[in-house]
């Protein structure tokens, strides 16, 4: 009894302390960075102002010119942004923020040690950047100086392996890396060894070494590509781009083992055609999950069973347009930013934080090949 009353105040800390964090975001205004690629008429990185109290956005345009900065991160501390260059001669830049012109300056751009970095994070005490190396399939550390330029690679695995693909899993492709909630364990998706890849993270020196165990498996075809933690720290979500699937899995943070709970369809029933998934992002109370299907151009949503982790299909949302490659809820989680690469667009939807819908609010059409995004709290002039 008094553990279940204690769990009950716990839960009831948690919700005020979320509601009083969107009440707050809601009365701000953010800077909004779109990464992109730069095979076509992009130049970098661009920018908008946003107020979520009144929906407006107002375009900045260019604010860094930088070669295929496909995803960025942005530092807590709001003066930092880190964009994974993704290119052969893998690198990964760090850009100063003008908060009150959104302005982006380079810092310095440092080898990633690997080819075609994709994603890149933060550890909770936002003193190492991670980075994952699609075309060789490593993981990778680097330190955060003082002054928000990157140091060299200081943590670094290359992964070993294939599967079942021979066009796509003849080797490793590591897709995404983060830390666990309590900056413990550093997971790694690769979509080549159909492996969520877990490392022991030391968080004073920023070097990583293999859990044990050091993976957990998803089925043979899958091609994990992104995940995402649960606010509760108790549960990991797993997207399969190849298979258009979402996993589900426990989580035990003593050990950093993950075991499949669930495995369902991100498309509804009866489509058939070329479609594969791309991000996945949760709300921050833990109630809806979301997964974009490129082909299917749609987010699917899918809501928590808050008891068991596990998630039920509760619809889908065209993102009149092409390719959904990645989309994020912004600071309030009252809108979710959808970019579709494919046809040079950014559409914003309204989230019904009860039911998880998302309603089309506006499109921006003035960014070339969104890939990701970030949001930087405005300092006001």
């Amino acid at each position: 009894m008094l553990k279940g009353t204690l769990a009950a105040v716990a839960f009831l800390a948690l919700m005020v302390f979320v509601l009083a964090e969107l009440s707050s975001a809601q009365g701000a205004e953010y800077l909004v960075y779109f990464g992109t690629y730069t095979n076509g008429t992009s130049k970098g990185i661009y920018g908008y102002r946003f107020q979520p109290a009144s929906g407006n956005l107002v375009p900045l345009g260019l604010v860094a010119a930088s070669p295929n900065p496909s995803f960025l991160v942005a530092h807590p501390n709001g003066r930092w942004v880190y964009a994974a260059n993704e290119q052969q001669s893998g690198t990964v830049s760090a850009f100063s923020v003008d908060r009150q012109t959104g302005k982006l300056t380079l810092l310095n751009t440092v080898d990633s040690r690997g080819s075609s970095p994709c994603h890149v994070s933060l550890d909770r005490t936002g003193r190492f950047l991670f980075v994952a190396n699609y075309g060789s399939g490593s993981s990778a550390t680097l330190p955060i100086l003082a002054d928000g330029r990157l140091g060299p690679v200081v943590g670094f695995a290359q992964h070993q392996g294939s599967s079942i693909n021979p066009e796509r899993q003849k080797g490793p492709h590591a897709h995404y890396i983060a830390v666990s909630p309590d900056n413990k364990v550093v997971v790694t998706a690769d979509l080549g060894l159909d492996q969520v890849l877990e490392y022991r993270f030391d968080a004073a020196k920023g070097t990583i070494t293999p859990n044990n165990p050091p993976f957990a498996s998803l089925k043979p075809g899958s091609g994990p590509r992104h995940l995402a933690f649960h606010p509760n720290g108790k549960y990991v979500y797993v997207n399969g781009e190849m298979s258009s699937t979402l996993s589900s899995f426990s989580y035990d943070a003593a050990t950093g083992v993950m075991k499949e709970m669930q495995t369902v369809s991100t498309l509804p029933a009866g489509f058939s055609q070329t479609t594969s998934t791309a991000e996945i992002q949760i709300d921050r109370a833990g109630r809806f999950v979301y997964v974009s299907n490129r082909g299917h151009d749609s987010i699917a949503i899918f809501g928590v069973d808050a008891a068991k982790g596990t998630v039920t299909p509760a619809g889908h949302a065209s993102t009149n347009g092409k390719t959904p490659r990645y989309f994020t809820l912004d600071p309030t989680g009252n809108y979710l930013f959808a970019g579709n690469q494919n046809s040079d667009s950014v559409v914003v939807f309204k989230v019904d934080s009860k039911t998880g819908q998302l309603a089309p609010a506006k499109t921006l059409t003035d960014i070339p090949q969104p890939v990701s995004m970030v949001f930087v709290e405005r300092t006001n002039p």
